[in-house]
């Protein structure tokens, strides 16, 4: 499945989310997102296994619980794969950056002349 079709999903995006704060279990991880979705047990743990065979999650067994952490290296893939588009948005941020500052030298100046 293709990077962009595992993190198009809904779920899956919020699944990360609740991951990037670091290990879960898994029965935590779908205790919170079957509140906020609505889904059943049975489909977040269909979610948390296209994460996982997807490579975006690791899980590791302790005990009879499933803990889940994001899988960093996939992400450097999309990063990578992200990077041939930088230049479009990277310009306009460096221009609204420049113009932040215009703004604080200018309220600086009226307020130096008051």
């Amino acid at each position: 499945m293709h990077a962009f079709d595992v993190l198009g999903d809904p779920v899956r995006r919020r699944i990360l989310e609740l991951l990037a704060d670091g290990e879960r279990a898994a029965g935590d991880v779908a205790g919170a997102v079957r509140g906020e979705f609505g889904i059943s047990q049975p489909a977040v743990s269909q979610h948390l296994r296209v994460l996982r065979e997807s490579g975006f999650t690791q899980v590791r067994a302790e005990g009879t619980r499933r803990l889940y952490a994001v899988a960093p290296e996939r992400f450097r893939e999309v990063d990578a794969w992200l990077d041939h588009f930088r230049r479009f948005w990277d310009q306009r941020l460096d221009a609204l950056g420049t113009e932040l500052a215009r703004g604080r030298h200018h309220a600086r100046r009226e307020t130096d002349d008051e």
